[in-house]
């Protein structure tokens, strides 16, 4: 297969730049809005986008026999996101897309739970020190770290981990268009649920940073997807860290935000050792 890792560059820079204004506009929009509404608007946003083109593309595609895999995949997906988005309210905008970019770490050993595949020997050290970076980050800076949404901000990386290794138990049978198809479908209606109970109208202001949020992140989702297509994952992956140095960049300007030479130290070794994992399992690799 022929590889253009220049072009694959280029995709992972622009996905990481909309990403990262996509972090952004959740957090501007979150201090007004409940995080319930904020995820809503977000899969809302992107299965309006989506369902033109899925179902035009794909037709007769979208019938399945594994409407329990896809629920288990948007299940995870969901709660990733209600933790995602409850992080970047309450921590510095770059710590918290550090911590739901912890994924590496986490997926060689769901997968090896769940689909019997062993890691590499070199992802358990790799892991204990991107541990200790992920405490590092989460310790008290310029801006005191709230103890609870730094938990909930590690645990948007275990559950898109867990979202993660779904995808790879139902693309042995599933294209790829049919599991975006109904992660943008039952995402939206399971985030639907609670607004049975949390529903507020949301300001003008916020609606539009919600709508641009969403549509953010299906133009970054997009562009990721075209990278990894361009250049194997192991070569892809580290131009999506560029989110996070995006994010600190924006956050410094916006609200002021600073990191500390403890966050800083630990936000080396996550990104690191997230590399390094990804490089010791490109075999099996995670597609």
């Amino acid at each position: 297969m022929h590889h253009d890792l220049r072009r694959g560059a280029l995709h992972a820079l622009i996905s990481a730049t909309a990403f990262s204004a996509m972090g952004a506009c959740i957090k501007q929009a979150a201090q007004t809005t409940p995080n319930e509404l904020v995820v809503f608007v977000r899969c809302a946003v992107s299965l309006a986008i989506l369902l033109p083109w899925l179902t035009r593309r794909s037709g007769a595609g979208i019938r399945t026999a594994r409407l329990g895999g896809h629920l288990l995949r948007a299940g995870f997906g969901i709660a990733s996101m209600y933790a995602f988005f409850y992080a970047i309210a309450h921590l510095p905008l770059a710590e918290a897309m550090l911590l739901t970019y912890s994924m590496p770490l986490w997926i060689p050993f769901i997968a090896w739970i769940w689909l019997r595949e062993r890691p590499s020997p070199v992802v358990f050290p790799a892991a204990f020190i991107g541990l200790v970076g992920i405490g590092l980050i989460t310790r008290p800076g310029l801006h005191p770290v709230d103890p609870f949404a730094a938990l909930v901000g590690a645990a948007s990386g275990l559950l898109a981990a867990g979202a993660m290794v779904s995808i790879r138990r139902l693309t042995d049978t599933e294209p790829a268009t049919r599991v975006v198809f109904y992660f943008a479908l039952l995402g939206t209606a399971i985030a639907s649920v609670p607004l049975l109970w949390a529903w507020q109208p949301p300001s003008l202001q916020a609606l539009g940073l919600l709508v641009a949020a969403g549509t953010l992140a299906t133009f970054g989702q997009i562009h990721l997807t075209k990278a990894y297509s361009c250049a194997p994952a192991a070569l892809v992956g580290p131009f999506t860290y560029v989110t996070v140095l995006l994010a600190a960049g924006i956050g410094w300007l916006v609200w002021d935000e600073r990191l500390d030479h403890w966050s800083l130290l630990g936000a080396g070794l996550v990104i690191a050792t997230c590399l390094l994992v990804t490089l010791a399992g490109r075999k099996p690799s995670m597609r």
